[in-house]
């Protein structure tokens, strides 16, 4: 769609330009406003992502440490050849590997292609999405691979939250078919509860 494509390539850009320390201190709000949330707070089981620090991306490392500081299992996202993405447990963040679009990813055996047998969908509390723009619905925009679309109905049980930095979050996101709004949208200003009937104040 050509709109989402160009609200992608003007976030980006906006993204891209915002010096790194201001991406830092914004990061720093957005775990802090994570952590007030009680799916959050209640979780035994997170799946986070690495931050592609040349992209800018929300830096979720310190949230990382607080939530294994709790006892609580983390989780990973990896893209395997197939072009699927999945989740691992990440024992030791120092073990994950470079993935050739940029971001780390975990590095185990049962990653290994070809899979011998489906693999087991992790029992995961709370997902939390990276996005280019968010919209108060819960609907987002990535980079347009659909792998997060396509892994988050296999996770009916978890609470979905997505999150980006205040400039991030516009009125509407156009949604098509195929695309999974998220339960949550967390920004380093705001934390919403995401409804079809979302405004912007």
């Amino acid at each position: 769609m050509r709109v989402k494509t160009a609200i992608r390539k003007r976030l980006r850009g906006l993204r891209k330009t915002t010096p790194l320390t201001a991406c830092a201190e914004r990061s720093s709000r957005i775990v802090e406003n994570l952590d007030t949330l009680a799916a959050l707070r209640g979780a035994k089981a997170v799946a986070l992502f690495w931050p592609m620090e040349e992209r800018h991306e929300v830096d979720l490392r310190p949230l990382d440490a607080s939530l294994r500081a709790r006892g609580v299992r983390v989780a990973y996202p990896a893209v395997l050849s197939t072009g699927e993405m999945v989740f691992d447990w990440v024992d030791d963040v120092s073990s994950m590997r470079l993935h050739p679009l940029g971001f780390l990813e975990p590095s185990t055996n049962e990653l290994e292609e070809p899979l011998p047998v489906p693999r087991a969908l992790l029992d995961l509390d709370v997902i939390v999405v990276p996005a280019i723009a968010l919209d108060p619905t819960g609907q987002r925009i990535g980079y347009g691979g659909g792998n997060y679309d396509r892994v988050l109905p296999t996770y009916a049980r978890a609470t979905t939250i997505g999150v980006a930095y205040d400039f991030q979050l516009i009125p509407e996101v156009p949604a098509v078919e195929g695309d999974v709004p998220v339960q949550w949208v967390v920004t380093d200003r705001r934390i919403l509860e995401a409804s079809r009937e979302g405004a912007l104040e």
